[in-house]
Parts: structure tokens; sequence; C-alpha cells
């Protein structure tokens, strides 16, 4: 029970200071996203530190916090596309490094350093360029899409212990069930019928396809992190969210459903 409410009134301060800097404004959002990512970045490069790899971790956050700025500005419109052209050299500075670092593995640290840049950073950095329609900023994007990935999470967990019999996939995540994730799913889907109605700024079949998308995306991005975290034999990525374990954790799903997001509203 003491879990429970730890659980609850750690999910709960951190859903409101969530919320309320997503409404109130662009930079209050991207100053949260950011201090998110690179917690997230931070988080992901511990879990690597091993007897074998080691991430360059101080170069990494470097080039992960330039990484979110440029595309925030451009989001923003504060810089051209072509200054995102800057992240080619700053790559090739961490290939560079590496014949300093004397490390044993020097091509995993590298591989590790960037794929912690484009699993972790570059997601939360889109969580700035969904809200952009005609160069103005639409927190209700933001909040629908974080409205409907809770509700299918939160839903699916219900559902699946309410009704779960039969394993979606058992060899990365023994607790996953086909009757949670349905369940889950229909209700993300009510979730998007019922904000369509308030948050106008797309229509229901817009809604609705974002909300396919988040389902299977997320569940798939949520499978993902357990199986990272199953390779390396932990149980949370870190313990920064008290009864809730580390940042990527709570994000998994998150992760891996923006960019399919992000590439339908371009694209519509």
């Amino acid at each position: 029970m003491s879990n429970f409410w730890q659980r609850l009134i750690t999910g709960t301060l951190f859903v409101s200071i969530l919320i309320s800097a997503i409404i109130f404004g662009p930079l209050s959002a991207q100053i949260l996203f950011l201090w998110i990512a690179l917690f997230s970045l931070a988080e992901f490069y511990r879990i690597f530190n091993t007897t074998t790899t080691k991430p360059n971790t101080f170069l990494g956050l470097i080039v992960g916090c330039v990484t979110y700025l440029l595309v925030s500005a451009l989001a923003a419109d504060f810089i051209a596309a072509k200054y995102l052209f800057v992240l080619l050299p700053l790559f090739s500075i961490l290939f560079f490094a590496e014949l300093y670092r004397k490390k044993e593995q020097p091509f995993a640290n590298i591989a590790l350093t960037l794929t912690g840049i484009l699993y972790v950073v570059v997601p939360f950095s889109l969580l700035n360029v969904i809200t952009i329609i005609d160069h103005q900023y639409h927190y209700k994007i933001l909040l629908g899409y974080f409205f409907i990935l809770w509700t299918s999470d939160i839903m699916a967990y219900i559902f699946g212990m309410w009704l779960g019999k039969h394993r979606l996939f058992e060899r990365i995540s023994p607790k996953k069930s086909w009757e949670g994730s349905i369940g889950g799913a229909l209700s993300a889907v009510g979730m998007a019928v019922v904000i369509a109605q308030f948050f106008t700024e797309l229509s229901t079949i817009d809604w609705i396809i974002i909300t396919i998308i988040i389902v299977v995306t997320g569940t798939l991005g949520d499978l993902t992190e357990s199986m990272l975290k199953r390779s390396l034999n932990i149980k949370d990525s870190g313990n920064i969210l008290p009864g809730h374990g580390g940042l990527l954790d709570r994000f998994d799903a998150l992760l891996l459903s923006v960019p399919f997001v992000f590439l339908y509203l371009m694209l519509r």
C-alpha cells in the first residue's frame, strides 16, 4: 500500500508539472522536455556503462543538448533548416573522441552514444515540432497526444489485470496480454473521440488515426524498453521517480511513437 501511495503522489505531481508546462507556453514546454531528455539520456548511458561498454556520456550529453536545441529552434522559426547540418560534424567528433579514450570496445561505445541521442533526444525534440501548425503553438495537440497515450497505458493495465489470459509477447514481457492491449486500444479510441470535440485543431479522423499509431508503436516501444532491460538483467532503468523507476521506464511508449505521429502530421 505504501508503494501505491508513493506511485500515486509521484505520478500526480509529475503529470501536473507536465500539463502545466505545456499549457503555459512553448518555452516552458521546451525547457521541461529538454530536462527530461537529458536526464533520460544520462540514464541510458548509465545502464550501458558496463565492464565492456563505455558510452561517451559527457560528449553525448553535449551533442544531445545541441540536437534538441537546434530542432526546437527550427520548430519555433528561430533558425533555418540548413543549420541542422551542424549536427554532422558534431556526430563525427564522437568518432574522433574515441581515439583518445582508450576503451575496449570503441565502436560499441560510439554506437551506444549515437543510439542514445537517436532513441531519447530526437523524440523529445519532435514534441516541440508537432505542436506547431501554421507557425502557431497549439498546446492542445500535445495534451491530446499525452491523454491518449496515458489512457492506452492505464486501461491496458486494468483490462490486463481483469481479463488477461493470452500473452502478447511472453518472451519479452510475460505480464502483457492481448486482452489488455485490446482494451487499452479501444479505450484510447474512445478518448480520441472525446478529445476531438474539444481539441479541434485536428479532425476526429486525424485523432483516431493518431490513436492507432500511438497504440501500435507505443506498445512496441514499451516492449523494446523491456527487451533493453531484460538484455541488461535490470528491473528499472533508474530510480529518479519514486515508485515508478526511471524516466526511460515512464516514457518508453513515447520514445518510439512520437516519430510516427510526427510523420503523420507532416504528411497528412
